[in-house]
């Protein structure tokens, strides 16, 4: 079988808030599971693996607009031509992104799409070590990865890897409870995550847990907590980001909810269930970070165990308040207004955000579904 021609620079849709800053190299396209029902990012779409030497073209393309942008800048120019000039899309797309890295630092590195290392060892480490050649500066290279790949990749070959460079894995645990796991079709188990996430520590790669609030709805909500604070419990990952449940139209688990099949919690339900989850973590030195605009609480973010009863503080403040001054609160953050609690007694910002609840009249009986919508927004 002849293999695909090479069609220039690529990069896929999505990186971690994290890797904002980060050069989004492309090793595979799209998701090979592919069937959660709260994701919709990659229906439709076909799973592919790039043939090493592409993506090995595209590193030695924004190799040389980078080089092309430094001896601009140096001889006192700077800025790229109109994408008319170039031959093809991708050496355009391939001097935005040596531009755009330049600009962040052009410290790290982040492998797209959704499950990097279910390539061949042997072939990630050719990507890692080319990366690595061609930029030596580079401090961090980063991936994502399933639970259940982590598992099939042998011990002896995710040393090497990270060996090679690879400096930290972001695995999609969402939840530690087998129901809520089993409902969403997340295609892993709570014994699966723990494997994973143990074996990626041991090989010496630092490790990012995302927990997803409100995933296992009203009737799983408790168990949903629980399980995957215990969970983490028993990993001590590097970091625990805070992911929560938004359902855009179109998505099964959003099909499901329209149907009765699923009863979403609203902010508040939420923010309990955050509590109970955190309440829950015991005994590990993560670091929580709830970086991502789906989240009540974007100020939640420390290590534990000493940062503990201040991530805990957040939460109760927000459930303490009366029900009028929450409704501000959640217009605020939903509008993208708020990014902190005190902010609502930022006078311009709260008056922003009574504009928004005046204007769209928002009561008690209607706050949740108003939210919802907002959320959306962000997607």
């Amino acid at each position: 079988m002849a293999e695909e021609p090479y069609q220039g620079f690529e990069q896929g849709p999505i990186r971690p808030p994290s890797e904002s800053g980060s050069l989004l190299i492309r090793v595979t396209r799209n998701c090979p599971w592919n069937r959660c029902t709260f994701c919709g990012l990659y229906k439709g779409e076909r799973f592919s693996r790039r043939p090493v030497a592409h993506v090995l073209r595209d590193i030695d393309a924004v190799r040389h607009w980078l080089t092309v942008l430094q001896r601009a800048e140096a001889a006192g120019g700077g800025g790229l031509p109109a994408p008319g000039q170039y031959l093809a899309e991708g050496d355009w797309m391939a001097a935005v992104a040596a531009r755009n890295w330049l600009a962040a630092g052009a410290g790290s590195v982040f492998l797209q799409d959704s499950n990097s290392l279910i390539v061949k060892p042997d072939h990630v480490i050719a990507i890692l070590t080319h990366l690595k050649t061609t930029f030596p500066s580079i401090e961090r290279i980063t991936s994502y990865a399933r639970s259940q790949t982590v598992a099939r990749i042998d011990a002896a070959d995710l040393t090497r890897i990270a060996a090679a460079g690879l400096n930290r894995i972001h695995i999609g645990l969402e939840s530690g409870c087998d129901a809520v796991l089993a409902k969403v079709a997340k295609g892993a188990d709570r014994a699966a995550h723990v494997a994973a996430g143990l074996k990626v520590k041991a090989a010496g790669i630092q490790l990012s847990e995302y927990f997803m609030p409100g995933l296992g709805g009203r009737i799983l909500s408790r168990q949903h907590a629980l399980d995957s604070a215990e969970t983490l419990n028993r990993i001590d990952p590097d970091f625990i980001r805070l992911r929560t449940l938004a359902l855009p139209d179109g998505l099964m688990l959003a099909r499901e909810q329209a149907e009765g099949r699923f009863d979403q919690l609203n902010d508040l339900e939420t923010a309990e269930e955050l509590l109970l989850f955190l309440q829950t973590l015991s005994g590990i030195t993560s670091r929580i970070k709830s970086d991502h605009i789906l989240n009540l609480f974007e100020e939640i973010d420390g290590v534990l165990p000493d940062d503990r009863e201040r991530l805990l503080a957040v939460v109760r403040r927000f459930l303490a308040m009366d029900a009028e001054e929450q409704t501000l609160y959640r217009i605020g953050r939903r509008t993208g207004l708020f990014r902190r609690l005190d902010d609502c007694r930022d006078p311009v910002l709260r008056r922003h955000a009574q504009g928004y609840v005046d204007r769209w009249s928002v009561t008690a009986a209607n706050v949740d579904a108003i939210c919802a919508e907002l959320v959306k927004r962000f997607i």
